[in-house]
């Protein structure tokens, strides 16, 4: 028997150990630690089998493969353990939530249980929910703040403020080629105002499509919801749709409450939501409409296309999200996605670390690239 080099080890584990009967490659622990990872999810034709139905036996294994793996391995094995192994049962059990590697995909999957979750794993899921959440807000809420406050500030100026309203920083850096050395001062030829304060500025509408293959998508929503609803110049909605349609926007306080409000799964009717959409529009040509959904449509298609252009004619800025997430490309009606671009709505994905540059773009009126 003689020592596996680095390329013959790698095939041996992506083949498994019956790919070498006679045992000819020798692992060294860690090695022989990852096969038995690997042979406990996979065989050797899909390297598929089973952990059983042991509770502590799938603690361990969870444990093991943290420790053999980097982060983003052990999301792709925990994700085909759940669809190969059942292991969403397994989720029901407190101890074994715990030993899951929390991520998007993880609360995704919580949030399709929500409905059958018995009442001792409950605690434990708003415990994984929010530590995922905490960890999104930490990363993305200052970039969407930052881009979001200062597209406002740019997008909507008081020619005429009073005193009270002049943005002194903006004002100096307007007038900064009217400094005058032997004063030693800037004389203004312009005062530039923080516009109409004690009111939105904006209002942005989040109209999110929660059927089961936008999971991903609904959980960086949420996110983004509740630090929108955190700028006082803008007033956000936050509405999510299946075959129904509910208005979760008091719930952006607490985005674990919002997403735990998600019920993943079910039809989709996004002329249902349109319809509901306009009725919460009172300043059209101050409103950013942000669909998120795949566009594969399962009510009344023509009358959505017909809200969608009505939304456009009063003046309502509106942008098709096909996923918001870092999924890949994803798969959405080219059909329905090309009648939105003949209204001048862009239809594309978006990564969440794309998301500020969006809405500081829609804000700004400025034309969205596809």
């Amino acid at each position: 028997m003689k020592p596996a080099t680095d390329n013959a080890t790698r095939w041996k584990l992506v083949l498994g150990s019956e790919a070498d009967a006679q045992n000819q490659l020798a692992f060294d622990a860690d090695y022989k630690g990852m096969d038995e990872v690997l042979t406990s999810l996979y065989d050797q034709s899909e390297r598929k089998a089973g952990l059983g139905g042991s509770a502590p036996r799938v603690s361990r294994w969870l444990g093991d493969i943290r420790t053999y793996f980097p982060s983003e391995v052990v999301a792709v094995m925990q994700r085909d353990a759940m669809d190969r192994l059942g292991l969403h049962q397994l989720l029901m059990e407190p101890e074994i939530l715990r030993t899951v590697q929390a991520d998007v995909h993880l609360v995704g999957t919580l949030m399709s249980l929500s409905r059958v979750m018995p009442q001792k794993v409950k605690h434990t899921a708003r415990e994984v929910v929010g530590k995922v959440v905490k960890e999104l807000e930490q990363k993305l809420s200052n970039p969407l703040r930052q881009a979001v406050q200062g597209a406002l500030s740019r997008a909507v100026r008081n020619p005429r403020p009073l005193y009270r309203e002049i943005d002194w920083a903006a004002t100096i850096r307007f007038n900064l080629k009217h400094y005058q050395p032997e004063q030693r001062t800037i004389i203004p030829e312009r005062l530039v105002g923080f516009g109409r304060r004690g009111q939105a500025l904006k209002e942005i509408v989040l109209c999110v499509d929660q059927s089961g293959s936008m999971a991903s998508s609904v959980v960086y929503a949420g996110v983004f919801g509740a630090v929108l609803a955190s700028i006082k110049a803008v007033k956000t909605h936050m509405v999510v749709f299946d075959t129904s349609v509910v208005n979760l926007s008091e719930d952006l306080q607490d985005p674990v409450d919002l997403l735990f409000g998600v019920q993943l799964g079910g039809g989709t009717d996004i002329n249902l939501a349109l319809g509901y959409c306009q009725q919460l529009i009172t300043r059209p040509t101050d409103t950013i409409l942000v669909l998120i959904s795949d566009l594969y449509e399962g009510g009344n298609e023509r009358e959505m296309i017909k809200k969608a252009a009505a939304l456009r004619a009063a003046g309502v800025t509106v942008v098709s999200l096909l996923a918001l997430a870092d999924d890949g490309a994803p798969s959405f009606d080219r059909r329905v996605a090309e009648q939105f671009a003949a209204l001048d709505i862009p239809s594309f994905a978006c990564t969440p670390g794309q998301f500020p540059a969006l809405m500081a773009a829609a804000i700004q009126g400025q034309k969205l690239q596809v």
